[in-house]
């Protein structure tokens, strides 16, 4: 999704039969999502005299989700081009030799490599989201406080999304290693996140009673 698409475009692009965008960029977009919730909440804190002991730490968990935001969205378009080069890889001539054989395969092992390591990027950016949802959700304005749980929810949609993508890909990669180890680095976000997740929405739940 382009910064300067508009969502209803994205939507009709998402539901159309082209492969792309697909559940990546609905990943990213959910931690995008999620990051900007963290800025809102963010925004209506800061300048209010009832926050001003936290306005500074208000102020820096705003840049960093507005940079996390940045990001997020650009990983749509990242995501597109590592499926799309997956395509291609999976698309050349098979060729009647070895040499032209081995060249294709170690062209798609190549393409499936960035193609699990584009949505584990993406959930690492989910976890940054989520952990500033946790902290805006301690110290942010409580008229706004639901809008950090819906913030947290977002971004491990997005993250739980985002796994699911490099599974896929890291099963077919004949580097065992390699994908052993980004398989590994998943199960660790994904444990952090779920419990920060749950711990943040109980907080917000608390604030809301």
């Amino acid at each position: 999704m382009a910064r300067e698409q508009t969502l209803g475009v994205f939507l009709d692009e998402l539901a159309s039969e082209a492969p792309t965008p697909g559940g990546g960029g609905a990943a990213a977009i959910s931690g995008a999502m999620g990051a900007a919730l963290v800025s809102m909440v963010a925004n209506l804190t800061v300048g209010k005299p009832k926050y001003a002991e936290v306005e500074e730490q208000v102020k820096a968990v705003l840049a960093k989700s507005e940079a996390l935001r940045a990001k997020l969205t650009d990983a749509i378009a990242d995501d597109v081009k590592a499926f799309d080069a997956v395509m291609g890889a999976y698309g050349l001539p098979k060729g009647e030799d070895d040499a032209a054989k081995a060249a294709r395969t170690a062209k798609i092992q190549a393409a499936l490599k960035e193609a699990t390591d584009v949505p584990l990027e993406a959930a690492r950016l989910c976890r940054e989201a989520i952990e500033l949802s946790a902290e805006i959700a301690e110290i942010g304005n409580l008229n706004v406080i639901s809008d950090a749980g819906v913030a947290v929810q977002s971004a491990y949609a997005g993250l739980m999304s985002a796994a699911l993508n490099v599974r896929v890909n890291a099963k077919s990669i004949k580097d065992r290693d390699f994908a052993e180890a980004r398989l590994a680095e998943l199960e660790t976000l994904i444990g952090e996140a779920t419990a920060l997740n749950a711990k943040t929405y109980e907080l917000v739940k608390s604030k809301l009673a």
